[in-house]
């Protein structure tokens, strides 16, 4: 039987569930992976499993007076590679357009070798873990001569090591630069070969069950870099195998889709069924009201991250007006040579600022508690997490744990769902769980 954790009187838990629950003074009882209860005085209760009083030498007890309890963030798109080329001036994407700053970038991406690719996912996952974030997504399309196809096994390495959940995206790049994209040939793959390590990564480390740790998602880098069949055979393949799929859609590349192909990126991916539920784009600020419709219509889901758009000058997306749509909007980082960190508490305090400047005039912002959603529940739809994005029994006991009793924050503890985002707290967080385990005090 698995020890049990009481997190006992805990000044507030913003549960995120359906009915937007936040519990004053409670308690939150937790064995093994997942959420047994919340309310108050659990300890002075039966075991609503067997149904027998405690035994005290049977909890471990965390005081959590004077503490907010959050469900663990989500992030769904990054690219974890890119850390050891954070605040590279020599190549300043601010000042560049996506397309030029990729062509410029590459070039010394394709340097990058297996222990870069290790230590760069270890930077990133502490990142990640130290501000809140419990379950990550990692767009992995960096492939080189140097680190053969090792770079997502070298990833789950670092995830177990740290005990964060991971769903490492398999990306790839298949077009040459003969034949129009951006790609340094000694990073370029075959579509056959990329199918074959997909499988190989599947079998290896894909776990569909709940509480699972790993998953595997199929993710060609981006439509402009990539051969037709790269894309049709992905969807043969993932919906085969029951694996979810992502790419890099609308940010720039539609002129050059239009160009080439006569249509724009999300009707090529539509012709080919990299589309619905099981499929989500990260950016798509380049998004029509025309393909709104068709994004809610399929379940088909965006990863909006907000330090690339403001850096880059792009459009702002409205997430208001995405969310009324019926569009399922998540979060991201996005890589740290377009971010500079991992850090997913900032990206939620940008993204609350970005809507709150955009869309005031356009019929009023969302919430800083509707972002903090998009953060958690959005994010775990998005990866397909029935089993995340929430604090309620039977879910996950991923979480993280802030302190009020801090100068910074008095005088702003009015309403623990809003804080977040409002206030602007970004800095490490007190406490990290994962899967019932404390990865970050």
């Amino acid at each position: 039987m698995d020890k049990k954790i009481l997190i006992k009187n805990a000044r507030a838990i913003v549960s995120c569930d359906g009915e937007d629950r936040v519990y004053r003074d409670a308690d939150m009882l937790i064995e093994g992976p997942r959420i047994l209860a919340i309310g108050r005085d659990l300890m002075n209760q039966r075991d609503p499993v067997s149904g027998r009083e405690w035994k005290q030498e049977e909890v471990q007890v965390i005081q959590a007076e004077g503490k907010f309890v959050y469900p663990g963030l989500i992030n769904t798109h990054h690219h974890f590679f890119q850390t050891f080329v954070r605040n590279l001036i020599t190549i300043d994407y601010p000042n560049m357009m996506v397309m030029d700053w990729i062509d410029k970038i590459y070039r010394i991406f394709q340097n990058i070798d297996s222990d870069v690719i290790y230590y760069s996912t270890l930077t990133s996952f502490a990142d990640l873990i130290k501000h809140g974030c419990t379950c990550a997504f990692d767009h992995q399309y960096c492939y080189t001569r140097k680190t053969g196809k090792s770079p997502v096994d070298r990833q789950m390495e670092a995830a177990e090591l740290l005990g964060i959940r991971y769903h490492a995206g398999r990306g790839t790049n298949t077009l040459p630069g003969s034949e129009g994209s951006s790609i340094p040939d000694n990073m370029l793959e075959t579509t056959d070969e990329f199918l074959k390590d997909c499988d190989r990564l599947i079998g290896l480390y894909h776990d569909p069950r709940p509480f699972s740790m790993k998953q595997i998602v199929m993710a060609p880098c981006q439509p402009i870099n990539c051969r037709r069949d790269t894309f049709a055979e992905t969807v043969a393949m993932a919906r085969e195998k029951g694996v979810r799929m992502h790419t890099h859609l609308g940010e720039g590349e539609n002129e050059g889709m239009m160009a080439r192909w006569g249509k724009r990126t999300m009707d090529w991916c539509g012709e080919m069924g990299f589309i619905g539920e099981d499929v989500w784009y990260a950016h798509d600020w380049e998004v029509t009201k025309e393909e709104y419709r068709v994004l809610a219509a399929t379940g088909t889901g965006v990863s909006h991250c907000p330090a690339p758009a403001v850096l880059g000058g792009f459009p702002i997306l409205n997430i208001k007006e995405m969310r009324e749509a019926g569009i399922l909007v998540s979060l991201g980082c996005d890589g740290s040579a377009t971010n500079d960190s991992s850090n997913l508490l900032d990206a939620l305090r940008m993204a609350y600022l970005m809507q709150a400047n955009h869309t005031k005039e356009r019929g009023g912002c969302v919430s800083a508690y509707d972002m903090l959603k998009v953060a958690t529940v959005n994010g775990a739809k998005t990866l397909g997490r029935g089993d995340l994005g929430s604090l309620e029994a039977g879910k996950a006991a991923d979480l993280f744990m802030i302190d009020t009793e801090t100068l910074e924050l008095a005088g702003a503890l009015h309403d623990p769902k809003n804080l977040l985002a409002r206030v602007g707290l970004t800095g490490p967080v007190w406490m990290t769980m994962i899967n019932g385990n404390i990865v970050y005090k």
